[in-house]
């Protein structure tokens, strides 16, 4: 009869014996170079996302950085042209890539139908959470990349995005 130790795993041999695993080779001293900065070095995509997490209320950063990039990653593939650019530009460098990574859409969605997009790629998420997400995010964008440029965003989406950014959404009297 063999006797395990618990921090030892068992590997079956055939005929029904078990010996203990190898013990690990001790790791070789590594020489590194330091680590490049990442978006969560970046002051202005911290920014970003501290302005996110505290605009949504998330208990911590991770997820407020999770919403935030999924959010834009929605938002990059329905802005186009001019303002796709203008608006990469005018965001912190990682925000500026996951924006301009996305493939455009082939049609608009309607915002509704956006929010539904978001709540697909956030687990657990439903249609009123992911307002909220969507909401925290591109609320606070208007300080970020300038009045103009997002007035310039929503003329080129369909009606009803107004509020996700923050804005009344006034239509004309018919």
């Amino acid at each position: 009869m063999t006797t395990l130790t618990p921090q030892k795993p068992a590997i079956p041999q055939p005929g029904g014996d078990v010996t203990p695993a190898p013990e690990p080779r001790p790791a070789a001293p590594e020489s590194r170079p330091a680590p490049e900065p990442g978006p969560a070095q970046d002051p202005a995509w911290r920014e970003l996302v501290d302005a996110v997490r505290e605009a949504g209320q998330y208990p911590t950063r991770s997820e407020a950085e999770s919403v935030t990039r999924v959010v834009l990653s929605a938002l990059g593939g329905h802005v186009v042209g001019d303002e796709r650019v203008d608006l990469a530009r005018a965001l912190p460098e990682e925000a500026a890539r996951v924006v301009a990574s996305q493939i455009p859409a082939t049609r608009s969605l309607t915002a509704a139908e956006f929010v539904d997009s978001v709540a697909a790629r956030i687990e657990g998420a439903t249609p009123a959470t992911a307002r909220w997400d969507v909401s925290s995010v591109l609320s606070v964008l208007p300080p970020l990349v300038g009045d103009e440029l997002v007035t310039r965003i929503l003329d080129q989406l369909p009606p009803g995005y107004a509020l996700l950014f923050g804005r009344a959404e006034l239509t004309p009297a018919a």
